[in-house]
């Protein structure tokens, strides 16, 4: 008989999403952000938005898990810590950057 152990590489600590799967969400949700928006954001731009998002994401990962069900929450986290950021890069107004994201990401 042998003993089967999972995989190191899909064994994440405490369930917590790897550094790929929230590179992967932060990109999508701004994608999908900007569609909402009806705005061409030119790659640099996304890319610009996508590293500093990332980055407060990964700042504060032992809350973004732990409200993971939340959506509100979550988008209002989005709107306190990321986008005044966000809307200066794409040079948009926060408000609809806000109403925005908050459809794409399912809390409206």
């Amino acid at each position: 008989m042998s003993s089967h152990t999972p995989s190191p590489k899909h064994n994440t600590a405490a369930g917590y999403p790897t550094a790929r799967k929230i590179r992967r969400a932060c990109s999508n949700e701004l994608y999908r952000t900007a569609k909402r928006l009806k705005l061409y954001v030119a790659p640099k731009q996304m890319e610009e938005a996508e590293r500093y998002y990332f980055k407060k994401v990964a700042e504060n990962l032992l809350y973004i898990h732990e409200h993971q069900s939340n959506r509100k929450l979550l988008a209002d986290w989005w709107e306190t810590n990321v986008s005044e950021e966000i809307a200066r890069l794409w040079n948009v107004d926060a408000v609809k950057l806000n109403a925005a994201f908050r459809e794409a990401f399912g809390a409206a």
